[in-house]
């Protein structure tokens, strides 16, 4: 029974580890970061605004969409070139904690103690929460300088954005990574008293008198 409830767990933190890891690598190529703030009274607008990690976009009201990327790394923001870097180490991290766990899990033969795969397990578990914090930290730096200039008077009406889609996508991935990675570590404790060998205790051996007689204590 202990072991089907394991089973059961270490499938539903994959499962949510898995897609979390997925929706950070959506999120971080998307352009949608940040967006143009419609403000002002201004109901009809000849174009749209997306600001990404990687690319700008210009979606005119005709539906047609131009992009273009980033020409230089140096000129970005503080808070692109982190966003950038923290990302792609957690999409990396989330990879390399698929692979640790998946040799750990019940379900394969990679490793044959039970003491270490569980040992592997929580350590992918780990991975997997500082992945979804490498990723929640960008985030977060990213709305609030939004939301800052967005109620800034001396940012004009034109630069001010809003929080995009990708920006939700990310706290999804990141709410997935942790409580997916919170579920590994605890799928499968490990045991501190498995690990000692039981010991055979012999039966004390009856004890015979002088004469080569069993003792008559042996008989009571």
């Amino acid at each position: 029974m202990a072991n089907m409830i394991s089973a059961c767990l270490e499938i539903v933190g994959l499962c949510l580890t898995i897609t979390g890891t997925l929706l950070v690598m959506v999120a971080c190529g998307l352009p949608m970061w940040k967006v143009s703030a419609f403000i002002e009274g201004n109901i009809v607008v000849a174009q749209n605004i997306w600001d990404g990690l990687w690319m700008s976009c210009v979606v005119q009201s005709t539906g047609q969409m131009q992009c273009k990327t980033h020409d230089s790394v140096l000129a970005l923001t503080t808070d692109l070139q982190t966003a950038r870097a923290l990302t792609v180490i957690s999409a990396v991290l989330g990879v390399l904690a698929l692979m640790i766990t998946i040799a750990g899990a019940q379900c394969t033969n990679c490793i044959n103690t039970e003491s270490i795969k569980s040992k592997v397990v929580n350590a992918g578990g780990v991975m997997y929460i500082v992945a979804g914090l490498f990723v929640l930290v960008p985030l977060c730096w990213m709305a609030n300088n939004i939301i800052s200039d967005f109620y800034d008077p001396l940012v004009p009406y034109a630069k001010k954005r809003e929080i995009g889609a990708a920006l939700y996508i990310g706290w999804a991935a990141s709410a997935m990574l942790l409580v997916g990675g919170a579920i590994l570590c605890f799928s499968r404790p490990h045991d501190e008293k498995s690990t000692y060998p039981l010991k055979y205790i012999p039966p004390p051996t009856k004890s015979t008198s002088i004469n080569g007689d069993y003792d008559k204590r042996n008989y009571v």
